[in-house]
Order: structure tokens, then C-alpha cells, then sequence
């Protein structure tokens, strides 16, 4: 039988995927989800993510994995770091930051971005979300101060002012082709109809039907039960204004290739409105679903990871986000004249690639482990797994520019010895 393994998952190694054995001081050196108890109840594993602590797998990586390729996984993502912007020039300041188009975003819309130096190096990735009265970023944990500190520099004479929400708001995710089913069958309940919003602000979530929502029993004068109508375009996202729950923002946003959905929930309602979505999960075969099983899915996407197969050390075009990170007609931007100049004078030295890996090898190459070409060194491994979707051993790594063309064949070299492997398409296909 396939078993879900990456090269950097898990710190809690030595136990077998249906057993836990994280040490109570490595839990103690994390910073603790405000869910521990809950997820603990629940059977989970926990593991660490930049230190912060995260939900390993609930026991049955497998499982967790299977669901999240082929229904609704929901997942607790409540270590990520999210900062917001203030001020009146947040939205201009920002655009001239982030290698994306910030500055045409209207409230209820969001784009992902590059943050990068002058030098265009990597500082992070972002997803941006334009609230009515804030921006709200999301990105990867541990670097909540680093961005920050970067942000902070280029604040001379503008009003804008960034702070950090993440002890406000929690992060829980339904990832999976049947994800969206899986929110439309939650019931919240939701204020009556209001006068008609300012179609440039976001507005609340509202019962199917023209008609006046009546107050209904055990929800509270001027509340009715409604279901969810998840928002249909990618990094768009609603409000929804829940009678004990407070706001909660649902966000198109698939994180491993498929269909998904991130909600911002006050720290108070997280529990609940966990409750609410391992329920409507199960509805349609689905489950909750750890760290394991959700960085596993994401190779097989081919999707990289700030810190893991991008850092301060490339350029944004190396990891391949020309697509869904750059806007090269936005205008000025902080690293902006070096890749226009990658775009017109030509291309990057290495690129992210996928590779298969041999059946053969007993353990999969770590991150940093070097690849050849007739002797030369030509990339490096950023991170591997043993895929269930495609029942191999899969790769990303970066690879110098003559050699990175689709079919070739490498030596990857590790610990264990030399092996074959070839690069192939994003997401790879065996």
C-alpha cells in the first residue's frame, strides 16, 4: 500500500502514521493552536511549522490525503501569519510593494503576490484580500515580523499602519473538488436584509430570496437561518455576519489545485464554527485532514512553498509565478525594473521543475540534495514526497536553464547513493 511521506512535513519522526509520539517539549517550544484540546480530542498528531504548532494527521494520513484529492478536507490553518494594513494610502502603498496589481482591487477581491527586495529576491508570498476599512494578508508562518520590518521600511509620509491579527482571527480551510458542496450544506444565521450596500463594498451574506428575513426561534430578533453561497472567483471572498459567531470571511482559495475555500474566524468562534465544517465535510465523504496529508497534495500540484522551494535567495520567475504573481503593466514596484528586465533581455539561470524520482530509492532525497548532469552539478532538491495520486516518488527542485527541459534525465545524489531522475511537467503526471 502507498503511504503519504514528505521531506518536510514532520518533526515528530518514529512513529508510524497511525501512532503519535511528538515530545511534550517540542509542543511546549511551539506556539500552541488555540484548538489544540479540540483537535487532541479528535485523535490528532501535532507536528511543527516554522514553530509554530500545527495538526500533523488525525491517524490516517491516507485517508486525509484521499479526501482532500477526491471530496472536502478540513483543515485548521490557524498558524499561518496574517497581518492587515491600515490608513487611507494602505492600497496605493501596498501596490508599490508587491509584484502584483494591488491598486485596482475593488473591496471583496484579492490577488496572491511576490514580495520582494530591490534585487527582486524573495521576501515572501502573500495573499492579499481588499477589505472595506483594511487589507488582509495571509502567508506562510514564522514571518509575521520579517514582512512586517519590510513593510514598515518603505513607510515614510503615507498613512498606513500594519498590525498583526493573527491572536484576533483564526484560519480553518475546506479544501477538495467538493468543497464548495460541503459549505452550501452550513447553516449560519444570518442578519435580515439591510438597505442596498455600496456595490464597491463587500456585502453580508444573504438567505436565497427576495424577501424580508424573519426572526427565527433560537436565533434572535432580526436573524434567520441561511445557507452559504461560497463566492465562485478565485481570491474573491464574502462576509458573513453570524448572530453568535461575529464575522467571519469566506475566501476562494484553492490551495492544492483543486477547489477550496479559507474562512477568517474570530479566535472565539473558531471551535464552532469547526464543529460546523468537520459535520459538513462528512456530508459529502469528507474529513478533517492534518499537515502530512495537505503538504502531499501540494507537490503533486506543484505548487511551491516560501521557505521550502523559495527563499531569499531567488528570484520570483525561478519559482515559476509569472502567472499568478506578476503583473507586468501595474507600474513601478519595488524590484520592478530588475524583472522587467528578466521579461525582456531574457530568462532566469534555473527554474523550478517536478521530478520523478525512482521506484528504487528507500528514503526520499532531503531538500539540498544535489543533481548532475555528466558529472556537473546542474539543481538541487527543494522538496520530495511519495505521492498516493500518482504512486511514485515525486520532486520539485530547481535546475539550471540547459538542462531543465522537459524529459531529461538527472543523478540525484543523496546519502543513500545515486539514482535516476527526470524531469517532467507541473503538476507532475507519472
Amino acid at each position: 500500500m502507498a503511504t503519504i511521506t514528505t521531506t518536510n512535513s514532520c518533526r515528530n519522526t518514529g512513529a508510524g502514521f497511525g501512532t503519535c509520539e511528538t515530545s511534550v517539549s517540542s509542543i511546549e517550544q511551539m506556539n500552541s493552536l488555540a484548538l489544540h484540546e479540540f483537535h487532541a480530542g479528535l485523535g490528532a498528531c501535532f507536528t511543527d511549522v516554522n514553530a509554530m504548532e500545527a495538526v500533523d494527521h488525525y491517524g490516517d494520513p491516507l485517508a486525509e490525503h484521499a479526501v482532500l484529492r477526491g471530496a472536502a478536507a478540513v483543515l485548521d490553518l490557524s498558524f499561518r501569519s496574517r497581518l492587515c494594513l491600515l490608513g487611507a494610502d494602505r492600497q496605493k502603498f501596498l501596490n508599490g510593494q508587491v509584484t502584483n496589481n494591488v491598486k485596482d482591487l475593488k473591496v471583496g477581491e484579492g490577488c496572491y503576490a511576490a514580495l520582494v527586495n530591490a534585487k527582486a529576491k524573495m521576501q515572501s508570498d502573500l495573499n492579499i484580500y481588499i477589505l472595506a476599512d483594511e487589507i488582509l494578508l495571509d502567508f506562510e508562518p514564522g514571518y509575521s515580523a520579517a514582512v512586517a520590518q519590510r513593510l514598515e521600511k518603505y513607510v515614510i509620509a503615507d498613512d498606513v499602519q500594519v498590525t498583526d491579527v493573527a491572536p484576533h482571527y483564526g484560519l480553518l480551510s475546506v479544501q477538495g473538488p467538493k468543497a464548495a458542496e460541503a459549505l452550501t450544506a452550513l447553516e449560519f444565521a444570518m442578519p435580515g436584509p439591510e438597505p442596498a450596500p455600496d456595490p464597491s463594498r463587500e456585502g453580508n451574506l444573504r438567505a436565497p430570496g427576495a424577501a424580508p428575513l424573519p426572526s427565527a426561534e433560537g436565533v434572535g430578533a432580526g436573524f434567520a437561518r441561511a445557507t452559504v453561497q461560497p463566492p465562485a472567483k478565485s481570491m474573491s471572498f464574502v462576509r458573513l455576519k453570524e448572530a453568535t459567531l461575529g464575522e467571519i470571511y469566506l475566501m476562494n482559495a484553492p490551495r492544492v489545485g483543486t477547489s477550496g475555500f479559507d474562512l477568517f474566524v474570530p479566535v472565539d468562534a473558531l471551535g464552532a464554527v469547526a464543529d460546523k465544517l468537520i459535520a459538513a465535510a462528512k456530508s459529502v465523504g469528507g474529513r478533517a485532514c492534518g499537515w502530512k496529508a495537505l503538504e502531499s497534495a501540494r507537490i503533486e500540484a506543484g505548487i511551491p512553498r516560501f521557505g521550502v522551494d523559495m527563499d531569499e535567495t531567488n528570484l520570483a520567475p525561478e519559482a515559476g509565478l509569472e502567472m499568478r504573481a506578476i503583473s507586468y503593466t501595474k507600474g513601478c514596484y519595488i524590484g520592478q525594473e530588475v524583472i522587467a528586465r528578466i521579461r525582456t533581455y531574457g530568462q532566469v539561470a534555473k527554474s523550478l521543475r517536478g521530478l520523478r524520482l525512482a521506484d528504487s530509492i528507500n528514503t526520499l532525497p532531503h531538500k539540498g540534495d544535489k543533481l548532475y548532469w555528466g558529472g556537473k552539478e546542474v539543481g538541487q532538491i527543494t522538496s520530495a514526497a511519495t505521492s498516493p495520486t500518482l504512486a511514485a516518488n515525486i520532486a520539485l527542485a530547481y535546475v539550471r536553464r540547459e538542462h531543465n527541459q522537459i524529459g531529461a534525465e538527472l543523478t540525484l545524489r543523496t546519502s543513500e547513493g545515486e539514482s535516476l531522475a527526470r524531469i517532467i511537467e507541473l503538476p507532475p503526471r507519472v
